[in-house]
């Protein structure tokens, strides 16, 4: 099990899955024992669908249990801020411009735990992500979209 694939966050997305976890742990299983043991109280279990939408809902939060305790167990912090400013990479705050139309955006690379799109986080394994690693300001990449390929230059790296 030693070669677990490394999961890139950052301290602030560590902390967040630390907080999901310990939810998942206390409050999530805390509600699915009541639900489950309501359920069981109300007789024939054959035919008792509140019964299996709770044991569904039981191994849902199970399996995210173990999906969260790997994540942490695997995970590799990056700051922002301590990455080498003259390459994109992840932990980097990128601007960039999309051509022909001069359209600019900003994004922080971070790893695909940590992905939120409305929040400007893009995952490093991302189609954008995936053209910007490595590259310098002034570069430009072509990303495939499903409509074609867009051209995106890089503006700034912070």
């Amino acid at each position: 099990m030693s070669n677990q694939k490394e999961v890139l966050l950052t301290e602030e997305g560590l902390q967040n899955l630390k907080e999901e976890l310990e939810n998942a742990k206390t409050v999530k299983r805390h509600e699915v024992a009541e639900r489950l043991k309501e359920a069981i109280s109300q007789g024939d279990l054959s035919e008792n669908s509140e019964y299996d939408a709770a044991k569904e809902e039981q191994g849902l939060i199970e399996a995210r249990i173990l999906t969260l305790e790997n994540m942490i167990r695997n995970a590799k912090i990056i700051k922002p801020g301590e990455t080498d400013k003259t390459v994109v990479s992840v932990g980097a705050k990128v601007t960039i411009q999309e051509i022909p139309d001069g359209d600019t955006e900003t994004y922080y690379i971070v790893g695909s735990a940590e992905t939120n799109p409305e929040l400007g986080k893009i995952s490093n394994e991302s189609p954008i992500g995936k053209e910007l690693i490595g590259k310098k300001v002034g570069e430009v990449v072509n990303v495939p979209v499903p409509s074609g390929t867009i051209q995106l230059k890089i503006v700034e790296i912070d």
